[in-house]
């Protein structure tokens, strides 16, 4: 089962990071134009699980050996309902019933109001870290994690809409026992959107398709089927 995880409020930490060496984390300027978010949420809390209904939506294989995932989606936009509606998706390898997560994704939090968009990385049992690049709806995405061996992982975010990347290499004694493309609320809250369409997804090289993942209803939202590594998102009434 994934692992349920939860919100707490901390100053907002925001990071840019370069792949040539392994990162350390250190604070980012703010883009200008791009306002902040002035919380970050916890993307995993051990001991616990997620089951339908709960904070993940989307698809979880279960296994061993998983060294790469990537996939793509574009962001849709939001309706904020409340100010706790707090959503991300991301592709990432552990987190399923595991003790360590290496995942990167977009958040889209409604701390504030009105929707803010920031892309991130995270290695738990690490805090999340959040790029100070621009992010908006509509915005097309590719993410990959990669395990590159002697406990390093290489973690990679491209905005294809506005021309960014970022890419970040990590170390952390991880299991590799599940590869995950969900959408997640840390909050247990999801702000409405139409849709959100997963595709290209992959692991180890192989479509995902190929290791038979298990799908997983956030509640609010259910995924339709699985087919040549895409899917989509959508309200579930």
């Amino acid at each position: 089962m994934p692992v349920l995880r939860t919100a707490s409020s901390v100053a907002a930490v925001l990071l840019a990071v370069s792949g040539a060496t392994l990162a350390t984390p250190a604070s980012a300027a703010t883009h200008a134009s791009t306002p902040r978010a002035t919380h970050y949420y916890s993307h995993h809390t051990p001991g616990s699980y997620n089951y339908d209904g709960g904070v993940w939506g989307g698809y979880v294989a279960q296994g061993s050996g998983f060294r790469t995932i990537s996939g793509s989606w574009t962001m849709p936009q939001v309706q904020c309902n409340t100010s706790n509606d707090l959503f991300a998706p991301w592709v990432g390898i552990d987190g399923y019933g595991s003790q360590t997560v290496e995942q990167t994704g977009v958040q889209v939090d409604c701390s504030s109001g009105s929707p803010v968009y920031s892309g991130w990385y995270e290695m738990y049992p690490a805090p999340p870290q959040y790029f100070s690049n621009p992010v908006d709806a509509g915005d097309s995405f590719t993410a990959s994690v990669v395990y590159n061996g002697s406990g390093t992982y290489t973690l990679k975010l491209t905005d294809t809409t506005k021309g960014w990347t970022q890419s970040t290499r990590q170390r952390l004694n991880a299991q590799d026992v599940s590869a995950e493309a969900v959408i997640e609320s840390p909050t247990q809250s999801y702000p409405s959107f139409d849709s959100l369409d997963f595709s290209g997804v992959t692991v180890n090289g192989q479509t995902f398709d190929a290791y038979s993942p298990q799908a997983i209803d956030s509640g609010q939202y259910t995924e339709t089927g699985l087919q040549n590594g895409s899917f989509s998102i959508v309200p579930a009434n």
